[in-house]
């Protein structure tokens, strides 16, 4: 009979990604809290432990990772097309950040990690491995790390129908490949297939060898304004409000958002109704367009040899195609639900995106609020985006979080310190005309924006 251990922590955190390695990072940094930490990954990082060997952070460095230790020292990019951006950190490098944090975290006494471990309910985990069984007190604290977990092609199989003799391989097997096909098959919207399609170009591979399926079609944010520079970062904003009080509608909002330099598309022929929006460089949106074999009938069904079947036909392509599967989803939209509950403390975005900021801000927020009411009020959950009308809900939420958290002089003044926060105006961040005229923009055009951005959401 097997024996459960009892575990004395404060805090069970389910999930040791992004989200689980903030939150415990901030609560035990900010109180003398004991944390376990579970995963049924062997080791820190969530799904970048699995991830396809060529992606690269889709944002600075600096806004992911643990509010105590900024991810590749702020460093700018001294090369390259993107020369002067901040640098994006590279899968190995995530993985190996996330290590130092837990060797930090355990170094304390007051962390422990439990890797190959599913959490089984009741306050009970088990090892995947040794089958070995833990509780924790009923007085410890259930921490939901694992809400929004985004699926990855690696770990979950396509979405559509796969025939014998067809060749079709997750993203990650791309950078494995032995043959050449006489073409590729990208199927996907978002930023893994982008990501799928660069890494291809940048091998050599023909665009015209090249198919790539989209479902739809979507708008992406240049990343050259999404930057830790608080002139960039809040001038960005400034020009999303601007553009938000003039819209007539939400399509027109986001024309005017590319008029602004904000938003991207890959083919201006065609208004995009996808708007998940990760950043991406004005270089790889070069490079996309010169793709000019792009499939939009929804959604794949079924791939067999030498054809892709819709729910409106099939299109031919050459029978030794290597299709590749992009089509995980990245991102989750469950039904929103308050942060701190009576049976857990589920971790969600709390300001627009960001998600490392919004579960370092839960973890803040837990370590020196008593009462969840006042929790809650503090840190209401938003949305990814998706469609349109959830990108603009997303910001008009999240921005509504940003003014109640920022109205709390503690709390203002730690996520000034912290550099996932990315409206963050550092105390030592010297003064400039720039910053001057984001600022002044900022406070004339955000609450006009905010009031039309709804109008948008109702009528749109």
């Amino acid at each position: 009979m097997t024996r459960t251990r009892a575990v004395d922590v404060d805090y069970l955190v389910v999930g040791a990604g992004a989200t689980g390695m903030a939150f415990a990072d901030a609560v035990t940094d900010h109180s003398d809290a004991r944390v376990a930490l579970v995963d049924r990954r062997h080791g820190v990082g969530g799904h970048w432990l699995e991830a396809y060997p060529f992606v690269r952070l889709h944002q600075s460095s600096a806004f992911y990772g643990v509010p105590s230790t900024l991810l590749g020292g702020g460093r700018l990019q001294e090369r390259g097309p993107e020369k002067g951006l901040q640098e994006r950190a590279s899968q190995p490098e995530i993985c190996a950040y996330y290590a130092r944090v837990l060797d930090r975290m355990t170094a304390t006494g007051r962390v422990e990690f439990f890797p190959n471990t599913e959490y089984a309910g009741d306050r009970t985990f088990v090892s995947r491995v040794s089958g070995a069984r833990f509780e924790v007190p009923p007085t410890c604290r259930v921490v939901d790390a694992s809400y929004l977990a985004p699926s990855i092609p690696a770990e979950k199989p396509p979405p559509f129908a796969v025939e014998a003799g067809a060749r079709v391989v997750p993203v990650n097997d791309l950078a494995r490949l032995e043959e050449a096909p006489s073409q590729y098959v990208v199927v996907g919207a978002g930023k893994t297939a982008t990501d799928a399609c660069i890494f291809l170009l940048s091998r050599g591979v023909d665009p015209d060898a090249i198919c790539w399926v989209r479902p739809r079609d979507p708008w992406m944010i240049n990343r050259a304004v999404v930057q830790p520079d608080p002139s960039i970062f809040l001038g960005m904003v400034a020009d999303t409000w601007l553009a938000a009080r003039e819209a007539a509608s939400l399509d027109d909002l986001f024309l005017r958002l590319e008029d602004a330099g904000i938003m991207l598309r890959v083919d201006r022929s065609v208004l995009p109704t996808m708007a998940k929006a990760p950043t991406l460089a004005s270089w790889e949106l070069e490079q996309l367009r010169t793709l000019s074999n792009v499939v939009r009938r929804g959604h794949l069904t079924g791939v067999s040899r030498g054809a892709l079947s819709f729910a409106d036909g099939s299109v031919s392509v050459a029978d030794d195609a290597v299709v590749v599967h992009c089509a995980a989803d990245g991102l989750k939209y469950p039904p929103l639900t308050p942060v701190w509950t009576p049976d857990a403390i589920i971790l969600q975005p709390v300001r627009a995106g960001f998600p490392c900021f919004g579960a370092a801000i839960t973890g803040y927020v837990e370590a020196t609020r008593e009462n969840d009411d006042e929790k809650n009020r503090l840190c209401p959950p938003s949305r990814y985006g998706n469609s349109l009308a959830d990108w603009a809900r997303m910001n008009v939420v999240g921005t509504r979080a940003v003014q109640t958290f920022s109205a709390e002089p503690d709390i203002r003044d730690w996520a000034n310190r912290v550099a996932l926060n990315p409206a963050r105006v550092a105390v030592d961040h010297p003064a400039s005309p720039a910053l001057d005229d984001a600022r002044e923009r900022l406070a004339r055009h955000t609450e006009p924006g905010l009031a039309r951005m709804t109008e948008l959401i109702r009528t749109g």
